[in-house]
């Protein structure tokens, strides 16, 4: 089989993993191929998405901020990235461009790998009314959950967070955090708050119940400081890279053929990066 080429495209993208991930994967399955990044400014990206064949892609992951325009500029997409509302997985089949979601299936992966105990039944509070938190509201709802708890700085984007889902989904004030998340069996961070470079997320946790799971869509640093404190406090904690990585896996089954394993050493090779600055 003739060498694939996928890429990473968002702007600015010198940060991302994802060629880390997929070079890992094409090493390990002895793939001829290569997985790049290409930085591509705000306004050209539905022209390159018309162009992945003849730029020589299969495929391509998408991030900020051309996520939107990734589910616009395709063919054809799944239930997920429609009912998510955008893409962040591109392929060709044909002539024709597809499009995925898969943040909210790699978050209860990683989830349920890291917390086997997880009732998807419980009351979810989720901070923050992006892209992120769109996709893991997507895949609460598709594992069984019935209450999820929006609660975002401006709240008019939770309010349309909650339209779009329904009634399982309701927005509340940012203030009302801590006081309406007591009785939630999980809460995650889906705001870039607690981010390297970011202030920091104020979010206090002496009301959460003992039995709740603290997880942070964040994974620079690694051990944020939302995760350093549930963990202080006896909580389950769940990082964000595990999200990354297994979000990784559908991209590359569509574009190279093989359904690669997210491993221990993946993981370590990742974390060995982050650390490393």
């Amino acid at each position: 089989m003739s060498p694939r080429h996928a890429c990473i495209v968002g702007f600015p993208v010198a940060h991302s993993r994802s060629p880390i991930i997929h070079g890992y994967w094409l090493k390990k399955y002895a793939i001829a191929g290569s997985y790049t990044r290409r930085a591509v400014a705000p306004g050209e990206e539905i022209a390159f998405f018309g162009r992945l064949r003849a730029e020589g892609f299969v495929g391509c992951n998408v991030t900020i901020p051309h996520k939107g325009a990734a589910l616009a500029a395709a063919h054809g997409s799944t239930e997920s990235a429609r009912a998510v509302g955008v893409a962040n997985t591109l392929w060709l089949e044909g002539d024709r461009l597809w499009a995925d979601n898969t943040d909210g299936a790699g978050f209860l992966q990683h989830l349920r790998a890291t917390v086997p105990t997880f009732d998807p039944a419980s009351a979810v509070a989720i901070l923050g009314a992006g892209g992120g938190a769109r996709g893991v509201i997507h895949g609460l709802l598709q594992a069984g959950g019935r209450e999820v708890r929006i609660f975002n700085r401006t709240r008019d984007r939770a309010d349309a967070v909650a339209r779009h889902f329904g009634p399982g989904v309701r927005a509340y004030d940012w203030q009302d955090r801590a006081d309406r998340s007591r009785d939630v069996g999980l809460l995650i961070n889906a705001t870039s708050l607690g981010m390297q470079g970011a202030p920091a997320l104020e979010m206090p946790l002496g009301a959460l119940d003992d039995r709740c799971i603290v997880a942070d869509l964040v994974y620079v640093p690694l051990a944020t400081p939302l995760l350093a404190a549930a963990r202080q406090r006896g909580l389950a904690a769940v990082d964000g890279l595990g999200m990354l990585l297994h979000q990784a896996v559908p991209g590359f089954e569509r574009w190279f053929g093989v359904t690669p394993e997210v491993t221990q050493e993946l993981r370590a090779i990742i974390v060995a990066d982050i650390e490393g600055g």
